[in-house]
C-alpha cells in the first residue's frame, strides 16, 4: 500500500513545484521509449519475412492506432477525476471512478475489437492496401489479431491513466517494461518459428535449433506471430495491473461492486473522456491525410516525411511525458483549491521544455543532412536527405512554441476543459494544417516544402489559440461541483517553484 490520499495529494499541492513535475516525468519518458522499443521489435522481426510483410505492417500501423487512439483519449476521464479526488481528499470517490472507468472503457474496448475485426479488410482498403494481394491479406491477419486483443489493450491503457492520476508513474514504467521484455522474447519465435531463425545462430545455439525443430516442426506464424506476441505480451500487463488495482497494492482501492455502471458516473466519463478520443482520433486521420497530400509530391517526400516525423517522435518523448505530468499536477492542485499553484506548473513546465528545446532546435537545424543522413543511405538517398533536411530545418525552429502549446493543453486536461483541449487541436492545429498544406501544395505549388511550412505555421497557430485561452483563466476550475475546494485562502499558497 502507498501513501494515504492526504500525504499522495501533499507531494503535488505543497513545496517544490519543479520536483514532483521532474518525478513524474522522468518514467513516462521511460514508458514511451519501451513503446517505441515495441514498434521496433515488431519491425526488426516482420522485417525477416520479406518487403510484402514489412508492407502490411505499414498499412495496419495507421488503422490500429486510429482505434487505440479511441480507448486512450476516452482513458483520460479517469486521470482527471482521479487527480482532482486526490487532491480534493475525496478517498472515499477514488475506487468508484476507477471501477467505473474501468468498466465503461472495458465495454468500449469489446465494441471497438469487434467493429475493427469484421470490417478490418474494407478499411486496410481505404488507407490504400491494395485488395487481392498478399500484403492486403496479410494486413488483415495482422490487424484483426490486434484488433480483437484491444480489451487487453485498453485495459493497460486504463490502468496507466488511473495511476497516473493518482501520482504514480514507476508502476506503469515497470509493466511496460515487463511487456515489452515478454514482447522481445516471443516474437522471434512466433514470426520465425525453430527453421530459418537467425537467433540461434546469433547466440552459437544452433545444436538447439536443430533439435527443437526436429521434435516440433515449428515454422512460426509470420506477421501473425508479430500479434500474437503482442496481444500476450499486453494481456500479460493488463491482468498485472488490475491484479493491482483490486488487490490496494497501489494505492487505490478497488472492489467488484465499482465495476457495477452508474448512469451519472458513465456521463461524466463521456463528457471528459469523449473529446480526448476525438482529439487523438483526429490526429491519427490528420497524419493520414497529411501523408496522402505529400505523396502527390513523390515517395521522396513521403520517406523524408516519415523519416523527418521519427525523428521528431523520439526527441519529442520528454514532452509529452512533461505534459502529462501537468494534467496530474494540475488536476490535484484544482482539486485541492490551489488554482494559484496549478498556473505557476504550467510556467515552471513551459520555462524547463522551451530551455531544452532552443538548444535541441539549434542542434537539429545545423545537423539537419546528417541527421536524415542517417535513416536513409544507398542510391536515391539524396533527393530524401534534401527533403528531409528541409523538413527539419523549417518545423525545427517551432519546437519551443509547440512545447508551451502542449503544457497548457495538459492543464486544460487537467482542469477537466477536454473540450476547450479538443477545439483547439482540431481546428488550430489539424484543421489549420490541412488547409494550409492543400493551399501551398497544390494551390501554390510550392512542393514539399509547402507542407512543411504548413506544419510550422499551424505549430504557431495552436500556440497562440492555446495561449489565448490559458490566459483568459476560464479552465481554472475544478469539474467535482464542491466549490469548498476553491476558496480564496487556498491561491495564496507558499510552495516554492524552484
Amino acid at each position: 500500500m502507498t501513501d494515504s490520499p492526504d500525504g499522495q495529494s501533499a507531494r503535488f499541492t505543497q513545496g517544490s513545484i519543479v520536483r514532483p513535475l521532474l518525478v513524474l516525468a522522468g518514467p513516462l519518458t521511460a514508458t514511451q521509449l519501451l513503446q517505441v522499443a515495441y514498434n521496433l521489435t515488431d519491425t526488426f522481426w516482420v522485417g525477416r519475412l520479406g518487403a510484402e510483410a514489412v508492407s502490411a505492417l505499414s498499412f495496419s500501423w495507421p488503422l490500429i492506432f486510429l482505434l487505440i487512439s479511441v480507448g486512450a483519449g476516452m482513458t483520460n476521464a479517469g486521470t482527471i477525476l482521479i487527480s482532482q479526488h486526490v487532491g480534493a481528499g475525496n478517498d472515499e470517490q477514488l475506487g468508484h471512478v476507477a471501477g467505473q472507468t474501468i468498466a465503461f472503457v472495458g465495454l468500449l474496448s469489446i465494441g471497438v475489437a469487434t467493429l475493427g475485426a469484421v470490417f478490418a479488410p474494407q478499411l486496410l482498403q481505404a488507407i490504400g492496401a491494395p485488395t487481392g494481394t498478399a500484403v492486403h491479406d496479410l494486413a488483415v491477419r495482422y490487424t484483426r489479431v490486434i484488433v480483437l486483443g484491444m480489451p487487453f489493450t485498453f485495459g493497460f491503457y486504463v490502468f496507466m491513466a488511473l495511476l497516473r492520476g493518482w501520482g504514480d508513474t514507476k508502476t506503469p514504467m515497470y509493466l511496460m517494461g515487463l511487456s515489452v521484455g515478454l514482447n522481445i522474447l516471443l516474437d522471434p519465435f512466433l514470426v520465425l518459428g525453430f527453421a530459418g531463425n537467425p537467433l540461434f545462430g546469433w547466440l552459437g545455439l544452433e545444436g538447439l535449433q536443430r533439435v527443437l525443430f526436429t521434435a516440433t516442426g515449428f515454422t512460426g506464424y509470420g506477421v501473425t506471430g508479430a500479434a500474437v506476441a503482442t496481444v500476450f505480451s499486453r494481456a500479460v500487463a493488463a491482468v498485472v495491473g488490475l491484479w493491482l488495482l483490486f488487490g490496494g497494492r497501489v494505492g487505490l482501492q478497488l472492489s467488484l461492486e465499482d465495476l457495477s455502471l452508474q448512469s451519472e458516473t458513465v456521463a461524466q466519463i463521456l463528457r471528459l473522456g469523449g473529446p480526448g478520443a476525438i482529439d487523438q482520433s483526429t490526429e491519427s486521420v490528420a497524419a493520414i491525410v497529411m501523408t496522402a497530400l505529400i505523396a502527390t509530391v513523390g515517395t521522396d517526400a513521403v520517406a523524408a516525411y516519415g523519416i523527418g516525423n521519427r525523428f521528431i517522435s523520439i526527441v519529442w518523448l520528454p514532452t509529452v511525458a512533461m505534459g502529462m505530468s501537468v494534467e496530474t499536477i494540475v488536476g490535484q492542485n484544482l482539486g485541492s483549491g490551489h488554482r494559484d499553484r496549478a498556473r505557476r506548473t504550467v510556467y515552471v513546465a513551459i520555462a524547463i521544455l522551451a530551455t531544452a528545446f532552443l538548444v535541441a532546435a539549434a542542434v537539429t537545424v545545423w545537423f539537419a543532412r546528417p541527421i536524415i543522413g542517417v535513416f536513409i543511405t544507398g542510391p536515391g538517398a539524396g533527393q530524401i536527405v534534401n527533403h528531409g533536411a528541409t523538413f527539419l530545418r523549417i518545423v525545427a525552429p517551432t519546437w519551443v512554441v509547440m512545447a508551451s502549446y502542449h503544457m497548457m493543453n495538459g492543464a486544460f486536461y487537467g482542469s477537466g476543459s477536454t473540450r476547450m483541449a479538443m477545439g483547439i487541436g482540431v481546428s488550430s492545429l489539424w484543421g489549420v494544417r490541412a488547409l494550409l498544406a492543400v493551399l501551398l501544395v497544390l494551390g501554390l505549388g510550392l512542393g514539399a516544402s509547402g507542407a512543411w511550412y504548413a506544419i510550422a505555421l499551424s505549430n504557431v497557430t495552436a500556440a497562440i489559440a492555446g495561449g489565448i485561452f490559458f490566459f483568459r483563466g476560464g479552465w481554472l476550475k475544478d469539474i467535482l461541483g464542491d466549490e469548498s475546494t476553491a476558496q480564496a485562502t487556498h491561491d495564496s499558497d507558499s510552495g516554492s517553484t524552484d
